[in-house]
């Protein structure tokens, strides 16, 4: 997706490289109950005003004199324990839905202070039916791309900028770190010598999120296929309760299931046949027995990924948006950092990252030529 068109520098990328988009509009939807039921109108007004208590929740907890998770926060202020059991399912879906699928860290680990530091561009959410490839082949044009090299050092000491790999090594006057955060917090990148105090502790304090995806291609669609969203209030939170169908935007017989945070991980144990086994289970229970089994499918799983344990970061509890400048801050006019781990503003996004990739190009352009205008 690009999220947010208006400004967006993704917007004018996809038209230089004449990427087809479709708009999709999380105003366009449906919900359902624990049982497959369609909610009334009355119960979506229900809803709404429980999401409008949780915005309140948080906006007093982003004034007291401590920072605390997100989750203890809201179900303190809604008291939790005199909830009923419907009420408490309903909560955690909000819990969920609007904030572990949007930044993909648990609600207990989310800061109530910062989690929502960020900006956003205006204007629709468009995917890409054709891929998002259109984009980065457009941006590799004219470049020179070396694959299956595996990064396993990175020296930027005196008299030494070099990356080593698997299998080669590379030299130059500077290198732009781009590695996740979760590769990062893994450690099987080193870097010779050590990174400064200040960058580990902003690796060490944020946290990488997880937003999983599994898609499943189906003969025909049975669902409704005028609208994008399709919400269900599951019994056990987080699980299987955002979905896009990708009919309107598309022309295809495809829905898209999203899974964030505990539940995002618990299922990348599971073989491929039990986690469509567990999301069609869902989609019967909304839509009956008879629907058919899913033609194809495809499964992420991020958080097992080695080249980025995890989806995008977030603000953890213990962490604070400066923590991403200090992330993004050169090392001795030789190291420097991109990604959305590395953006303030637009931390959790494609253009995030984009924009730190163009911030830390200038950067280099800036210290090559003080370097050239030494040598003259």
């Amino acid at each position: 997706w690009i999220h947010g068109t208006e400004g967006n520098p993704l917007t004018a990328l996809a038209q230089e490289s004449k990427a087809r988009t479709a708009v999709t509009s999380y105003d366009s939807g449906e919900i359902y109950d624990s049982n497959g039921r369609l909610f009334t109108a009355k119960q979506e007004r229900q809803l709404e005003q429980l999401r409008d208590e949780v915005e309140d929740a948080i906006a007093e907890a982003q004034d007291a004199d401590e920072d605390e998770g997100v989750e203890t926060a809201v179900k303190a202020a809604l008291d939790w324990e005199n909830l009923s059991q419907e009420e408490q399912k309903q909560l955690d879906f909000v819990l969920n839905s609007t904030l572990e699928q949007e930044y993909g860290g648990s609600t207990a680990e989310l800061s109530t202070y910062w989690f929502d530091a960020g900006e956003e561009f205006g204007g629709d959410d468009v995917l890409f039916p054709d891929g998002y490839d259109a984009l980065i082949n457009h941006l590799a044009e004219g470049i020179t791309v070396k694959l299956n090299q595996n990064v396993h050092r990175i020296a930027w000491g005196e008299g030494e900028t070099a990356v080593y790999t698997d299998t080669d090594n590379f030299t130059g006057d500077a290198i732009i770190c781009t590695l996740p955060l979760g590769v990062l917090q893994a450690g099987t990148v080193s870097f010779t010598p050590a990174l400064p105090n200040a960058h580990q502790e902003a690796i060490d304090a944020l946290q990488m999120g997880l937003l999983n995806k599994c898609f499943l291609r189906f003969p025909t669609a049975f669902w409704p296929t005028d609208v994008d969203w399709l919400e269900y209030v599951p019994t056990a939170k987080g699980q299987w309760a955002e979905w896009v169908s990708f009919a309107r935007p598309t022309g295809q017989p495809i829905l898209l299931g999203f899974n964030a945070a505990d539940f995002g991980r618990e299922i990348e144990t599971w073989r491929d046949e039990e986690i469509v086994e567990s999301a069609m289970a869902t989609l019967r229970t909304i839509f009956g027995e008879q629907i058919p089994d899913p033609t194809d499918y495809q499964i992420t799983r991020w958080n097992a990924d080695p080249f980025a344990y995890g989806s995008y970061s977030f603000n953890a509890l213990g962490s604070t948006p400066e923590m991403r400048d200090q992330l993004a801050h050169s090392v001795d006019s030789r190291l420097f950092f991109a990604g959305e781990a590395t953006s303030r503003s637009y931390f959790g996004t494609v253009h995030g990252a984009y924009l730190s990739g163009v911030r830390a190009a200038e950067e280099v352009g800036e210290q090559l030529n003080i370097l050239s205008k030494g040598i003259n």
